[in-house]
């Protein structure tokens, strides 16, 4: 191997401080700060960042991947995680295991009157489809190197006939 360090280290080694923040919001239930901890890295199957979750707000829609599996660490902060239909109280300290599947769809929500950070750690499976209980809708990705190839949303009362717009 004739990697210089630099150059290893750019591929294999973030400093949470110091990734650029990306701040998503949608009025009124979301809003997040994202870094996205593995992008550009040389990891394959490994997904990171750090969420910071702003009060009373939430980080996603409810959901669950029926290929990738999810940890959380919850590093500062508390609130709730939505899981399986329950409503369960998290806080720093906490790690949370997703396994993939319609059993555990998740989201987590800021609760409290200060922000909720935490870590999250995934498997990039791809293809992969989420689903999103509270909308119906599904979301199909497949990616090649950490590159998207291929993205869609609908909503499973979309579905078409297999043999639809072929010859």
């Amino acid at each position: 191997m004739n990697d210089t360090p630099a150059t290893l280290a750019a591929q294999l080694i973030r400093n949470i401080h110091e990734v650029p923040v990306e701040h998503q919001v949608r009025e009124p239930l979301y809003e997040t700060l994202a870094a996205r901890l593995a992008t550009g890295t040389a990891a394959c199957k490994l997904g990171a960042s750090v969420d910071t979750v702003a009060p009373g707000k939430r980080s996603c829609p409810y959901h669950f991947h029926h290929a990738q599996e999810e940890l959380f660490f919850v590093l500062e902060g508390s609130g709730t995680l939505r899981v399986a239909g329950q409503w369960l109280p998290i806080r720093a300290g906490d790690m949370i295991f997703i396994p993939p599947g319609p059993a555990y769809p998740h989201q987590i929500i800021n609760t409290s009157s200060a922000p909720l950070r935490y870590l999250s750690i995934s498997t990039r499976e791809s293809p992969e489809v989420c689903e999103y209980p509270d909308s119906g809708k599904y979301q199909a990705l497949a990616s090649v190197e950490g590159a998207r190839v291929f993205g869609a949303i609908g909503r499973g009362d979309d579905s078409l006939d297999y043999w639809d717009g072929e010859p």
